[in-house]
């Protein structure tokens, strides 16, 4: 078993916030990340995805194939769009990192099993300190 992770980035805005909380619980939760006019994050994905290695080409996964794969199915949905209002994945869901690592997941599971892999881990940095970590299930 082999495991290839592909890195990719893109920006994109959100709120903290449970509309049933006034905007003081929000803050108390959530801090600055409940701003009511949103805020922006610079993120860094690593998709990483395990399986064996075809002898005919040396290659788990084509990277070129995977970097189509993760921008048809997150990086077009999410770059320079509002996760609360326009990420129809994340519709319904707060919008955390970890929300987003895990609904990340949930669009790539079934594309990376098209190109002959297993997805293994979902690694999504919002800041160059925080960062969340999914193997599914």
């Amino acid at each position: 078993m082999i495991y290839i992770t592909r890195r990719e980035r893109f920006n994109a805005a959100h709120r903290l916030f449970r509309p049933e909380y006034s905007d003081e619980q929000n803050l108390a939760v959530f801090g600055k990340c409940s701003n009511p006019n949103w805020h922006g994050h610079n993120y860094t994905l690593y998709v990483t995805v395990k399986g064996e290695v075809n002898p005919d080409t040396g290659f788990l996964v084509n990277l070129k194939d995977l970097s189509a794969l993760i921008d048809q199915h997150v990086i077009e949905k999410l770059d320079h769009r509002n996760i609360n209002l326009e990420v129809d994945f994340m519709a319904g869901k707060l919008a955390s990192t970890e929300n987003l690592a895990i609904g990340i997941w949930e669009v790539l599971s079934e594309p990376v099993s098209s190109l002959g892999a297993i997805l293994h881990s979902i690694k999504l940095y919002e800041t160059e300190n925080n960062f969340a970590e999914y193997f599914g299930g």
